[in-house]
């Protein structure tokens, strides 16, 4: 595999040239960065088709064909990042400065990383084919698209509603899973092969206006309240799918905490009280929690444009996320029943699409295990439902195969920066991440004579 430092050399240089284009979205301008990359494949002759969905904003397909004996492969990330506090960041966060071993910038992780990992696969396998005159046994396509972080409408669900063909594929490698450092020194790769599904719930509540000098008993604001605090205390009931099932029963092998490591063997026992006992203490840790039930989270208020005046309405946007097999339909009824506060109204006004979940047994998901075990032989490996939404329901949706992986190995407090303030990666990890996508697709893609 292929690690010497002109390779980690060439890829630092990469990522920092990634982040130094500002993609921040809106309005993304993704379009000089994807020239950026079609010039980095085209100089070593790997076929780039470049797509426009509109002015500013750029799809890049890359292509090293194969033999056509199987399905392509997707190695994807998204060009486009969330917006940065420049005053609350240390250093300038499209500098992308290196300092103790870090590298900082908004997109490290979230998605710069990745797209500079799966650019370095690209290169080295091209480079590696060119030296041996051999061929791979499926196409690896690399897909960098925009718009990712304002819903992917000009990105993954443009491509999908435009040029489809180009992703008719068996497998593809995207984000959404982690490589987490926790106590010990252990680790474990969570491949992402579900994930929760998105939906907005607007709750209103009414009243009377008036004049704010004469209080009024029905205050539409005051209502709400009482309302989004009923939400604030309401649980909703546990649920296990297959893939949650073998992330706990697989993590415990190596998790540190004793009393959390029975939990998690207790969540998934047979016997109901074993289980519901290790639900109640997993539950207490909110990302445990939020992959064991669907979530409610309060996210905009509405309502009131004047000091003095009592509005006659006001509302809240409720971030509605499902599990895979729950129904929304469901949640909105338990949520109306759960509402005791008169003149306040429920309603669902945003429905997600459910995408079928990834096989945890194929060959995609042992060549990612695979490679990570070689790279570090204690690793676990365990499948994983994100909560997050990311491209790949897209993909799930069209037949593929897709697993996301965040392949960088970080602690906790590192891997939270992600959307905050001095977002960085180590670059041990960045390395570590290259290594484990290029063996990955090697396996998956093998080279035949």
């Amino acid at each position: 595999m292929p690690d010497d430092d002109r390779i980690r050399a060439e890829t630092v240089e990469r990522l920092q040239a990634i982040i130094r284009f500002d993609t921040t979205n809106p309005p993304g301008n993704e379009l000089p960065l994807a020239s950026y990359l079609e010039d980095a494949l085209k100089g070593e002759g790997i076929e780039t088709t470049l797509l426009l969905p509109e002015k500013n904003r750029a799809q890049l397909i890359g292509r090293i064909r194969g033999t056509g004996n199987e399905r392509p492969v997707i190695v994807l990330a998204h060009t486009d990042v969330v917006g940065v506090q420049r005053a609350s960041w240390s250093h300038d966060p499209f500098g992308a400065d290196i300092d103790d071993g870090y590298l900082y910038g908004r997109g490290a992780i979230d998605d710069k990383g990745m797209l500079a990992a799966n650019l370095m696969t690209m290169l080295l396998l091209k480079r590696e084919l060119a030296g041996s005159g051999r061929k791979l046994s499926r196409d690896v396509v690399f897909v960098a698209s925009c718009d990712e972080e304002s819903g992917g409408e000009m990105g993954m669900g443009w491509l999908v509603e435009h040029h489809p063909d180009v992703l008719a594929a068996e497998y593809a490698i995207n984000e959404g899973g982690r490589t987490r450092i926790i106590g010990g020194g252990r680790c474990y790769l969570a491949v992402q092969a579900a994930e929760k599904i998105s939906h907005v719930v607007t709750m209103t509540a009414h009243g009377t206006a008036g004049h704010a000098a004469i209080p009024l008993a029905d205050n539409a604001i005051a209502r709400l309240g009482r309302a989004i605090a009923q939400v604030s205390m309401h649980v909703e009931p546990l649920a296990l799918t297959d893939i949650t099932r073998q992330f706990f029963s697989r993590l415990a092998d190596i998790w540190p905490s004793q009393v959390e490591r029975k939990a998690m063997l207790d969540l998934v026992d047979a016997n109901d009280i074993r289980s519901a006992d290790g639900g109640r203490i997993l539950s207490g840790i909110p990302v445990f929690n939020a992959v064991l039930r669907n979530g409610i989270s309060p996210t905009v208020l509405e309502g009131g444009k004047q000091f003095n005046v009592i509005p006659d309405s006001a509302g809240v946007v409720l971030n509605v996320r499902t599990l895979p097999g729950q129904s929304v339909d469901d949640v909105v009824d338990r949520l109306r029943r759960l509402i005791t506060e008169q003149g306040v109204v429920v309603e669902l006004t945003q429905r997600g699409v459910e995408a079928p979940a990834s096989d945890p047994s194929s060959p995609m998901f042992t060549a990612i295990a695979d490679t990570a075990h070689e790279l570090d032989p204690k690793i676990a490996v365990v499948p994983y439902l994100s909560t997050g939404v990311t491209d790949s329901a897209r993909l799930r949706r069209l037949g593929i195969q897709a697993y996301g992986v965040l392949p960088f190995p970080m602690v906790q407090s590192d891997e939270e920066r992600m959307h905050g303030n001095d977002e960085r990666i180590p670059l041990e990890s960045l390395h570590f991440g290259v290594r484990l996508i290029y063996g990955a697709i090697s396996r998956i893609a093998r080279l035949i004579s």
